[in-house]
């Protein structure tokens, strides 16, 4: 199997292949500077400069194997990313550049999904009190308590930040299938954005305030499987205007985390081909 790293661009309507491996890749993010995407794969961290595209480590310990839930603040400074050391996948912060990462979430089973634009706040996943019912919580980056943003109605998923950081966009299964879903960043007014029979999860606002992307699986799926016939949907912050721009192989990997370029003129994504 390859993966396969695109970037499609917004005003072309068009793809470009960026890298093409026989590693198994995924998640990519755009860094704030614009000079290279970080994936990961294999347990481990990877850059890939974008004006000579190649799988460039970024150094963590042996002992800590990395999920695909990880991003860049918005200063380019710090990677926070989410891993395993012999228990549920837990969220740690680390110097850009790389080095010894720091345990910042509270508890087990925990996993990043959003920076907000000014980076004070993260938004992520997480189970507490032996409950495997999975809600969107939010945490200073800085250090501070936890906050439940969503009271175990469905599993949710997905959490990112609009570009003013008003507002968090996530999936739900509250009413039978994964829909794309928006709340207050404080988790007031949760609203369903739209209703289809794609199972729909992976929402990622655009930078510039634009588009919304994200990833719609094939009506009946259970959860976020890979290696599945699905097709990237991209649209308006408010739900209108959808537009399915690339159907491939792919799933888990292919945009779990934010994927946009600093401009909001692209995106990356992972497809998958045997």
């Amino acid at each position: 199997m390859q993966s396969v790293l695109e970037i499609w661009d917004v005003a072309k309507g068009a793809l470009r292949t960026l890298l093409v491996t026989d590693r198994h890749i995924e998640a990519p993010n755009w860094a704030p500077d614009g000079s290279h995407l970080l994936v990961n794969g294999e347990g481990r961290l990877f850059r890939v400069p974008l004006h000579a595209p190649d799988l460039v480590p970024v150094p963590t310990p042996d002992d800590l194997r990395l999920n695909n839930d990880h991003g860049i603040s918005p200063d380019g400074k710090w990677i926070v990313l989410s891993g395993h050391k012999g228990q549920g996948s837990e969220m740690y912060k680390m110097p850009a550049a790389g080095g010894v990462p720091e345990k910042i979430s509270p508890a087990a089973p925990s996993w990043w999904h959003g920076w907000s634009p000014d980076g004070a706040t993260l938004t992520y996943v997480a189970a507490r009190g032996g409950s495997r019912v999975i809600d969107v919580y939010a945490m200073p980056f800085g250090g501070g308590p936890e906050v439940r943003l969503t009271l175990g109605q469905g599993h949710h998923d997905g959490p990112d930040f609009s570009h003013d950081g008003r507002h968090i966009y996530y999936n739900c299964d509250r009413d039978g299938h994964a829909q794309i879903w928006v709340m207050g960043a404080d988790g007031s007014d949760q609203r369903k954005l739209f209703a289809d029979d794609h199972v729909n999860w992976f929402p990622h606002p655009s930078p510039c305030g634009r588009h919304l992307v994200y990833l719609a699986y094939p009506p009946g799926t259970t959860g976020h499987p890979a290696m599945l016939p699905v097709a990237l949907v991209l649209g308006r912050p408010d739900g209108t205007g959808r537009t399915r721009i690339v159907a491939f192989t792919g799933g888990q990997g292919s945009i779990n985390v934010p994927c946009w370029a600093p401009d909001g003129s692209a995106f990356a994504f992972v497809r998958y081909a045997v």
